[in-house]
């Protein structure tokens, strides 16, 4: 009994710096996209006829796309070409897995 307690703390123990690196890469992740709130919406769930489309339950390789076309410059609009220029892939990557696991707004 001593034994398998010690081993599951132990295992506890392994996980915890796993856990703890999950969480704040989850952080980093919410607060990336929360800079796209303003104009998306919280979570990517925009307003209901808005002129500016929500980003959550889009595919993320349509997001990847349309962030790869706005640096590019072949897609145009009005702050989103500059905006997506100051973005890295990983930050994209992030952004589109982010925002495609969100549920759209109803």
């Amino acid at each position: 009994m001593r034994g398998q307690l010690a081993l599951i703390l132990g295992m506890a123990a392994l996980a915890t710096p796993t856990a703890q690196a999950q969480q704040a890469e989850a952080l980093r992740t919410a607060s990336l996209a929360a800079t796209c709130a303003a104009c998306h919406g919280t979570e990517g769930r925009a307003v209901r006829e808005a002129a500016i489309p929500g980003l959550a339950g889009m595919p993320a390789p349509y997001l990847r796309e349309q962030m790869h076309a706005f640096q590019r410059g072949t897609r145009p609009g009005s702050v989103m070409p500059q905006l997506a220029k100051g973005y890295s892939e990983a930050q994209i990557d992030r952004l589109a897995a982010y925002f495609a696991q969100r549920p759209a707004a109803r």
